[in-house]
């Protein structure tokens, strides 16, 4: 494989809401500093909401403030879809309709997630535990990565993946070391698809992203031409930062 270019960088703060593109990233273990750090856990369950289980997420969108090349000095701004900024976990459960509370991830602490087995939405909710230290549903991935080739014509939204390059090929990757700008990356695995690829989400005004709507093709394709994954799985074993225009390849 001939190295890649990235393209684009997303950051996603808060789980399931929207997030942000960006220019540089700082990586540590965690993945990107300020992504996923952040989750609505329902108070009635202890699970963390995900759009699996709540689409409305989806709706609403989060940006980190702060120094984002401190993980300490940051925190997170929530707009919800009426365009008014959440102040507390009581705006959040007011919009929601339950009572819920926004978590920060910690080394102390994993998520606690669930999802139904098919793509009907109508089988039982399977339950699993996520990593410590973020709100990453795998324990294997810190940082996704896809090519433009694999994502088609879809909208990278869908899939909240961080990393966009050109070109193709990432699924060979898989077992390989990769650098990274200045990072390491471990790439473990092909990311798994659920139907909130096909949910409806709003647009996009920072990067004038335009509105998706319903699309059940989607997952239907990624089953059927594509075993049900789409992207790479990485771990960081060696910090570093990335940014726009910076190599990719193997190490």
């Amino acid at each position: 494989m001939s190295k890649l270019t990235i393209e684009e960088i997303w950051r996603y703060p808060v789980k399931s809401l929207q997030g942000e593109r960006i220019r540089s990233a700082e990586v540590r273990s965690t993945g990107i500093i300020g992504d996923r750090q952040w989750s609505i856990v329902d108070n009635a369950t202890g699970k963390n909401l995900t759009a699996r289980r709540e689409p409305r997420l989806l709706l609403a969108a989060a940006r980190v403030v702060g120094d984002a090349r401190d993980a300490d000095n940051i925190g997170v701004e929530i707009t919800l879809p009426d365009g008014s900024v959440a102040s507390d976990d009581d705006a959040l459960s007011e919009w929601l309709g339950i009572g819920v509370t926004l978590t920060r991830a910690s080394e102390d602490s994993t998520g606690h997630y669930e999802t139904q087995a098919d793509e009907t939405e109508t089988g039982d909710w399977l339950t699993w535990t996520g990593p410590a230290g973020s709100f990453h549903d795998s324990t294997r991935t810190r940082v996704s990565v896809v090519s433009r080739q694999t994502l088609r014509d879809w909208d990278s939204r869908r899939f909240r993946i961080n990393v966009i390059t050109d070109g193709q090929g990432e699924d060979s990757l898989v077992g390989q070391q990769l650098t990274a700008g200045t990072a390491t990356f471990d790439v473990v695995k092909q990311i798994d698809r659920c139907v909130v690829v096909t949910r409806p989400q709003p647009a996009h005004a920072a990067t004038a992203g335009p509105e998706l709507p319903r699309d059940l093709s989607v997952l239907k394709t990624i089953n059927a031409k594509r075993a049900s994954v789409l992207g790479i799985g990485c771990l960081v074993p060696a910090p570093g930062t990335i940014e726009v225009g910076a190599s990719l390849g193997l190490a």
